[in-house]
């Protein structure tokens, strides 16, 4: 069956690895120096929700394994679920470990297929806006810069790439940095 892939042009989805999650404190530091962006201490991790008490029980197995962080929940427009962690600013460490443990739960309960995203908000001495965008299908990182009234600043979202590309699995393929509009962790 491979070769008949090969041949329709299909193409087998990356697995996601979570652990490349922790390489953005490691990031954040190469970011900060290079366009002054700091963490902002919000993060958050998306995915679709589904029914039933065996997803409930595990929502609050989540929220009881972030501990000491301040978690919020909320849904978008769209129908997917966000979980907001806060943790202080200077704690990013913290921050990624707690989505690691999310997207590690979800996943290991079966609900991997759900999940799409996770980001990490950043900001610098202007105030503009910087989240760094885990896609859990492509297993690849993203920056979005959210300029207000559904624009981005594509060229911030450029120069992030370029000084980040060294530092984590950037996506290749630009249309699939979809825009996060109203995100929670922005």
């Amino acid at each position: 069956m491979r070769w008949l892939d090969a041949l329709l042009g299909r193409s087998k989805p990356a697995k996601p690895d979570l652990d490349a999650l922790f390489a953005l404190p490691s990031a954040a530091v190469t970011l900060q120096a290079a366009t002054g962006f700091t963490p902002t201490g919000l993060g958050s991790v998306c995915f679709r929700a589904a029914e039933g008490g065996a997803f409930a029980t595990l929502q609050q197995d989540i929220t009881a394994l972030l501990g000491d962080a301040e978690v919020e929940q909320t849904q978008d427009s769209y129908g997917y679920t966000w979980l907001l962690a806060r943790r202080p600013p200077d704690d990013l460490g913290g921050l990624v470990t707690d989505l690691h443990g999310v997207n590690s739960s979800l996943e290991g309960a079966g609900f991997g297929p759900s999940l799409l995203c996770s980001l990490a908000g950043f900001r610098d001495a202007q105030e503009r806006r910087l989240a760094i965008v885990y896609l859990y299908k492509q297993g690849t990182f993203y920056p979005f810069a959210p300029l207000g009234d559904e624009r981005r600043d594509n060229a911030l979202e450029l120069q992030v790439r370029g000084v980040l590309q060294q530092e984590l699995p950037l996506e290749a393929d630009l249309a699939r940095w979809f825009p996060l509009w109203g995100a929670p962790g922005l």
